[in-house]
């Protein structure tokens, strides 16, 4: 699927169908004079109902369907007869969709199971047939209830993606293309900023068939909170993530420095992003020298309060001790 497709974030108005009326019809038969009431009731209206699709991972089929309607009850008749319920209308959204109410941005509900339900608007229920008041002292009802009307609700589903790794970098530190050597996933890779438009996963094929995902999401810079560059808009991606990589290249000028502002903006965005376990991935090593990378161990000891290793995505180095960190930091049991 292109960038182009990919869409985290639509708003739908749902109107659930309204509830049938009931019957106040009154049984006329050939020889049978004053047969009674014998109204049937109304038929429910149909839900709109949200369910998790574990085959879905973009939010772009429902980019143009902005109204969400379900089908109404159907009115009660003679002989006891009940209306049909309204036929429910689904709503597929892939797994990590949040529904919000469009109106107080207040989080309805989290869909992150496959087939998990949630019904968004009930139905009106239907109305009761004539049949159900008649008594001793009022044998011919000539009323009934109408059907309760269905709801109308203004809802946002919001995408946050389902991954075990977050990738966190600035523009042009290699995220994409270690994503492409490590996972089947073939992200645009070029030698500019901002190259990465949109989120990307990927599958990591470790050990002994084993394998976790990694979420690329575009580069974050110093003054994102403010709205700089492409701004927060895709760190909702790796709220979820149980792991955050860091990806600084080997030639940047502060190592530390950079750490310490992708870290910073984090904190700004979310502090409780900090509570993820981290790793530093000092990408494009190759161009290291063995006495050059022993200066830059020894700087980045003194330095950098974070655990780290050197990779290079083109020269597949390092790599394998990544995924094994990686791992670790993923199946390791909380304390």
């Amino acid at each position: 699927m292109t960038e182009g497709n990919f869409v985290d974030y639509v708003k739908i108005h749902v109107s659930s169908g309204n509830g049938g009326s009931g019957s106040a019809h009154l049984h006329r038969e050939k020889y049978i004079t004053k047969g009674g009431p014998d109204g049937g009731d109304g038929g429910r209206g149909g839900h709109v109902i949200i369910r998790g699709d574990k085959n879905l991972w973009t939010l772009f089929h429902l980019k143009f369907k902005r109204h969400v309607r379900a089908e109404h009850g159907g009115n009660g008749s003679k002989s006891r007869s009940s209306g049909s319920d309204g036929s429910d209308e689904y709503i597929d959204v892939p797994l990590g969709t949040v529904i919000r109410d469009t109106e107080t941005q207040e989080i309805i509900q989290e869909i992150t199971e496959d087939g998990k339900e949630y019904v968004v608007a009930e139905g009106g229920k239907g109305g009761l047939g004539n049949w159900h008041f008649k008594s001793s002292t009022n044998q011919t009802p000539r009323y009934a209830q109408p059907g309760i009307e269905g709801k109308e609700v203004d809802v946002t589903l919001e995408l946050k993606v389902l991954a075990d790794v977050g990738l966190v970098g600035f523009p042009n530190a290699g995220k994409s293309t270690l994503l492409s050597v490590i996972t089947a996933a073939k992200p645009k890779i070029a030698d500019y900023e901002f190259t990465t438009l949109k989120p990307n996963l990927g599958i990591v094929q470790y050990r002994d068939f084993k394998t976790f995902v990694v979420a690329d999401i575009p580069g974050i810079i110093e003054g994102a909170a403010e709205g700089k560059g492409l701004g927060y808009r895709f760190l909702r991606h790796i709220e979820r993530n149980s792991t955050l990589l860091f990806l600084i290249p080997a030639d940047a000028s502060n190592i530390a420095n950079q750490y310490e502002i992708l870290v910073d903006e984090l904190r700004r965005y979310n502090p409780e992003m900090l509570d993820k376990d981290r790793l530093i991935a000092i990408s494009k090593s190759d161009m290291l020298d063995a006495e050059l990378k022993a200066e830059l161990k020894a700087e980045l000891d003194e330095n950098l309060n974070a655990d780290y290793v050197f990779i290079s995505s083109v020269a597949q180095q390092g790599l394998t001790e990544l995924k094994d960190r990686l791992w670790e930091m993923l199946n390791r049991k909380p304390d």
